[in-house]
């Protein structure tokens, strides 16, 4: 009787310590799989297949190679998916990574694994499951271009939170647009939404390669925003907002006080606000039931307008760019100043697209739909 209240003891012990270790999102799965189970079950078959090879792995190197094909796969099934159900739902992925990820924290292989060793495994199931190592432009076009989508985000105020940028990531890679006789190959990535991977420099990564070579013909950074879409004409520099990332961590800038972010324990470089490059007249003309915004409000610590150029910004601090003062906007701004600072002539900027309620895949399909037509548009003027 005793062994068996110290195996429990042990069990609970450990339980405790492994739970310890979860990230705020991975703490989530609880609650999600109660409020919409056929969403976190969607790749139960795959996700218990890696954890028995997980469980089995018995060197490091065993482990690097189940964990680079699984996150591989998983994105390519994840695009697979939403394309056979016609779901319009990028939250089985975000979760499916989730899942995976826990795995990795709580579930020990056949060998002693370092902590470094745990941080390398658990980041390439990141890139693999994002996209960011699928990035080939192996279909012969005319042009290429670069889009990336976000995760779902304000997932405590709904854990069912669906993003139709991810959507539009999931539908739109690999895909082969054409208009008026050119043609152009999408590639795609998503996002976290969080802070610490933004300062670590996760764009400035992803981007750096493209701006240094000028090898596509345009970049795309899109994520959810209001009522219509919205092209930004002016992101800023500053994080001035309260939400909390899917960390749960608030950066701590405010419309009074907003606040530089990082790049690898370094402030931010660059002035207050830049200015993006997309062909806005031939994306506005994509048809489809959303208006197409030309946004140039921006908001500093003096005053909120509309400038018309950058100008009209110098000497100004940002406390909103056009994109506001979350990672919307951030993503935007960092982008655009990489191109610059790598004096890169690909056209740049944000889309943001028209805000859904929780998940509403009627809408989003209208959505992806639209995000086409506008990238089919500006292959006149790319």
């Amino acid at each position: 009787m005793k062994k068996v209240l110290l195996a429990t003891s042990l069990i609970a012990s450990s339980f405790t310590a492994f739970a310890a270790n979860l990230t705020v999102e991975e703490l989530r799965i609880e609650k999600a799989s109660k409020a919409m189970p056929k969403v976190l079950s969607a790749f139960s078959d795959e996700v218990n297949q890696f954890e028995k090879q997980w469980q089995a792995a018995t060197s490091y190197q065993q482990a690097s190679d189940l964990i680079d094909d699984y996150a591989k796969q998983l994105w390519r099934d994840a695009k697979a998916r939403i394309i056979k159900t016609n779901s319009f739902d990028d939250r089985e992925l975000y979760w499916a990574r989730l899942l995976s990820s826990k795995i990795i924290r709580t579930s020990k292989p056949q060998f002693a694994m370092t902590d470094s060793e745990q941080t390398a495994l658990l980041t390439m199931l990141e890139n693999g499951s994002r996209g960011r190592t699928d990035l080939d432009y192996s279909k012969k076009t005319d042009k290429r271009i670069l889009i990336t989508g976000f995760d779902p985000f304000l997932l405590d105020r709904n854990i069912n939170q669906s993003n139709p940028s991810g959507v539009a990531a999931l539908l739109l890679d690999g895909q082969v647009i054409n208009y008026n006789g050119i043609s152009a190959e999408i590639n795609t990535v998503m996002v976290p939404v969080r802070y610490e991977d933004f300062d670590q420099g996760i764009i400035e990564s992803l981007l750096a390669p493209y701006y240094a070579l000028n090898n596509v013909d345009m970049i795309a950074t899109i994520s959810m925003g209001s009522k219509d879409f919205d092209l930004e004409r002016f992101p800023g520099k500053r994080r001035s907002v309260t939400a909390p990332d899917n960390a749960n961590i608030v950066y701590g800038g405010t419309a009074t006080a907003p606040k530089i972010s990082s790049l690898n324990d370094r402030p931010l470089p660059g002035n207050e606000f830049v200015t993006f490059s997309l062909p806005v007249k031939q994306m506005q003309k994509a048809k489809g039931p959303f208006p197409i915004n030309d946004n140039h409000k921006v908001v500093t610590l003096e005053k909120a307008f509309e400038p018309q150029s950058l100008k009209e910004l110098e000497g100004a601090i940002a406390v909103k760019g056009g994109g506001g003062g979350y990672l919307s906007n951030e993503i935007s701004y960092r982008s655009i100043r990489l191109r610059d600072e790598l004096n890169s002539d690909i056209p740049t900027g944000h889309i943001h697209t028209p805000r859904i309620q929780q998940f509403e895949p009627e809408i989003e399909a209208k959505i992806v739909k639209q995000i086409k037509a506008m990238l089919e548009q500006s292959l006149v003027a790319i």
